[in-house]
């Protein structure tokens, strides 16, 4: 991992005697005596780094040492302040005596030292009173000495609350609160930095500030906020910045809950009435407690920076500002108009237009997040009409920015983290699964964590059969986005190069039809194309795309995931349905083999499940069930799912398991097999396929014994079978199978059932046993003598 020099080094730290260790630091402080630091008191600042780094046990610096050091944190320069701060991190952590020390030593604030002091902070005491010390130096006016450590306070407390919130108290959380009133709302309004207006006779005492500026370049007409800009910033607009940067934590953290003083009954009226809409001019909200007052300002920050937002920025930079600027600013007025309701209708009028200005352009997708946000929260209660809004975001979003990684993270969070008020506002949104599929079709890796919470609330009675369907097209929708985005990027006068003939078939109008069912944006267009094999001919160069691949290995898990939770909305009718397209499915399917392979292993397995839970589907499915067991091709080509339907027939196909199944049924079932057993054990597999799983031979004979124990006329018949197979193996002759231990294994399995089938009577008892014994409870029947036994045994063994 480290080259031959970093290995020798680090082991020279790790080696180092107490004594030359004494010596270095005794050097080092001599070094720090120095005015002017030296090339040499960097280097051996590194090299006390490593030393402190690469052993295993935390040192403790001498105090001189750390005294200096300490200092060296308030240097204006900042590989001194890196430096310093690394050190200091590696050596044990301070008492509270100590700490304070600390905190005391540092006499200009800035990240590395404020980084330095939450990190050494050892319990929730310490870090409680380092609050105490931020705040206190927040409460008055900044002396020109501390005016700089003020701009990294807030951050620093920010921090803080995010780590810990409780260590703030509730005086702490007042003082803050108003502070950031005070710099949100009443920031300097003219340039900092000495910026004059020019001319000939401009000198220190001539010199004017000049006002702030609006990004479009007009003079700024109303309060400073963070889209201002000019040659230079004060103090307070600095913390005014950083107080936006803070504003939506602080809000979520110490001002949710209603604090407000009216009660419920007369709230109502208020926010019905007209005066509601209009209330809190700003020389009534003076008189408002610091909550009410903190959410007033904030609202009016907000609304100034959606106006500001309207105006043309003259840099790039800047319009992605405003974008970012809007989306925080519309997230904080969702904040206040949750705790305060009545900020509804006014913060509307703003919001609406801000979406009908921006919904035509794609670009502010991240923007109009926070806006359908706002949108779910509050629509209800302002009674607009929101299906414009879900349209664009369920709707063109994902269509047309499927490839976005951010919008799709975006997205998908919005989806998971108001999933229930979705579900409970918007239930058409359901509708817009296989647009929303989209994204993990075309970034599986990133969105099949996403899609493991969202599925389950996307699968419903009206939605099961397509849903199945569409994940098993997958990895052809993923394939058809890779198609259509070259499509768009590559010329259609231009001659498709090798690795592109789908990009032909995707660009025929012939194909077309396939290729838009699978981009549709909703569903209730059909349940599956008809033409699917011809679909998986045109994308069978795709079938190694590593996006395609990467998609394939997600479906697994979300079958599981389908089935386990359809079992819970779907009646009978729709099981019986879905045990059909699985049949249908196995063979049509993209042709990845790994992806055959899992496909079929879940279809198996769930196949036994259905099958469990409802024992009546295989006599309903019985026709379909009798004709995919009887293809002797499905032996080859669907192991795992021919073998898992023989066993259920088998099983199931029974009176005690639904009193409609007849002798006649059984007798077509017992034919059906004993037809496809005879053909695969009379002769060789066809050219190009494998003999047949010992599997699937030992199921197709557990399954004729069982159908023959429930109709004693086919035992004959099933007995004359396992005869033969004991006379052709012993002849040693045997096509069909070519490994000799699997065929004394069906073997034995052939005569262990014919044994059972000489005792018909015993033979039922043991192939079909009832469920009162396959699901034994003697361990809880306390009319019997076992759980006696256990109880005294456990006493036994527990005993002391």
């Amino acid at each position: 991992m480290y080259s031959h020099a970093s290995e020798s080094l680090i082991k020279q730290a790790r080696e180092i005697q107490e004594s030359e260790l004494l010596k270095f630091y005794s050097r080092l402080a001599k070094l720090f005596q120095v005015k002017e630091l030296s090339h040499e008191t960097l280097d051996s600042l590194q090299r006390l780094h490593l030393i402190l780094s690469a052993n295993k046990f935390t040192r403790k610096l001498p105090s001189d040492l750390q005294q200096r050091l300490l200092l060296l944190l308030s240097s204006p320069a900042e590989q001194l302040q890196v430096l310093s701060s690394a050190v200091l991190r590696e050596t044990l952590p301070s008492s509270g005596e100590e700490l304070n020390s600390t905190q005391e030593n540092i006499s200009q604030l800035n990240t590395h030292a404020a980084s330095l002091l939450i990190s050494q902070a050892g319990s929730k005491a310490e870090l409680s009173s380092l609050c105490a010390r931020l705040v206190h130096g927040l409460e008055g006016r900044p002396s020109e000495g501390t005016a700089r450590s003020l701009m990294f306070t807030l951050p620093a407390l920010k921090s803080i609350v995010t780590l810990s919130p409780e260590c703030l108290t509730e005086e702490h959380v007042t003082i803050l609160s108003q502070r950031i009133i005070d710099w949100l709302r009443y920031a300097s309004i003219v340039q900092g930095g000495g910026a004059s207006s020019g001319g000939f006779f401009t000198g220190p005492r001539s010199r004017q500030p000049l006002p702030t500026a609006e990004l479009d370049g007009s003079v700024s007409g109303d309060f400073f906020t963070v889209l201002c800009v000019g040659q230079g910033f004060t103090e307070d607009q600095w913390m005014n910045v950083y107080s936006f940067s803070m504003l939506r934590r602080w809000l979520l953290t110490y001002h949710s809950g209603s604090s407000s003083t009216v009660d419920a009954d007369d709230r109502s009226e208020v926010d019905g009435s007209v005066v509601s809409m209009v209330s809190a001019t700003s020389s009534s909200s003076r008189l408002l407690p610091p909550k009410e007052r903190l959410r007033e300002k904030a609202f009016q920050y907000c609304q100034r920076l959606i106006e500001q937002c309207d105006r043309k920025a003259q840099k790039k930079a800047d319009t992605e500002l405003q974008k970012a600027c809007m989306a925080e600013a519309v997230c904080i007025l969702d904040c206040v108009c949750i705790e305060e309701p009545s900020l509804v209708f006014r913060a509307f009028p703003s919001i609406k237009a801000l979406f009908g200005r921006l919904s035509s352009d794609l670009s502010f997708a991240r923007v109009l997040l926070p806006v359908a946000q706002f949108y779910l929260n509050h629509g209800e209660l302002a009674a607009v009409d929101c299906e414009s809004v879900w349209k664009l975001v369920f709707g063109r979003f994902p269509a047309e920015l499927f490839s976005d990684p951010f919008l799709s993270h975006e997205l998908l969070r919005f989806l998971r983290l108001n999933l229930e008020n979705l579900q409970l506002r918007v239930p058409e949104f359901i509708r817009f699964f296989p647009n929303l599929l989209k994204f993990l079709a075309w970034d599986s890796s990133a969105a099949v964590e996403d899609f493991v919470d969202l599925l389950p609330s996307l699968v419903t009675e009206g939605t099961a059969v397509e849903m199945l369907h569409t994940l098993l097209d997958l990895p052809c929708l993923s394939a058809t986005l890779v198609l259509q985005l070259r499509s768009m990027s590559l010329p259609i006068s231009e001659p498709s190069s090798r690795g592109l003939m789908s990009l032909d078939a995707f660009r025929n109008p012939a194909f077309r039809g396939l290729f838009l069912f699978l981009l549709r944006v909703e569903s209730g267009s059909g349940h599956t194309i008809d033409r699917l094999s011809t679909l998986h001919d045109l994308l069978a160069e795709a079938a190694d795309w590593p996006r395609v691949v990467r998609c394939a290995q997600a479906v697994p898990l979300l079958l599981h995931i389908y089935f386990n939770t359809v079992v819970t909305v779907a009646d009978e009718k729709l099981l019986a349905h879905l045990v059909l397209v699985m049949l249908e499915r196995s063979s049509l399917l993209i042709n990845i083999p790994s992806f055959h392979k899992d496909v079929h292993r879940v279809f198996s397995s769930h196949l036994l499940k259905l099958c469990k839970l409802r024992p009546s589907l295989v006599v309903d499915q019985s026709h379909e069930l009798l004709e995919f067991a009887g293809t002797t091709a499905n032996v080859y080509s669907k192991e795992e799912v021919y073998t898992h339907v023989v066993w259920v027939l088998g099983e199931y196909l029974s009176a005690s398991s639904d009193s409609r199944c007849s002798v006649t049924l059984i007798t077509s079932c017992f034919e059906t097999l004993e037809a496809v057993l005879f053909e695969i054990t009379s002769s060789a597999p066809p050219p190009g396929t494998l003999c047949p799983a010992p599997k699937v031979i030992t199921t197709l004979m557990s399954a004729l014994a069982k159908l023959a124990s429930r109709s004693h006329d086919l035992i004959p018949r099933v007995s004359l079978f396992f005869s033969k197979l004991r006379t052709v193996a012993r002849s040693g002759l045997v096509p069909w199978c070519t490994d000799e231990d699997d065929l004394i294994a069906i073997v034995t399995r052939g005569e262990e059932l014919w044994s059972l089938l000489k005792a018909p009577g015993v033979a039922q008892s043991v192939l079909t046993p009832p469920p009162h014994i396959i699901t034994p409870r003697w361990h809880r029947d306390t009319n019997l003598a076992l759980p006696l036994q256990l109880r005294v045994l456990t006493r036994l063994t527990h005993s002391q």
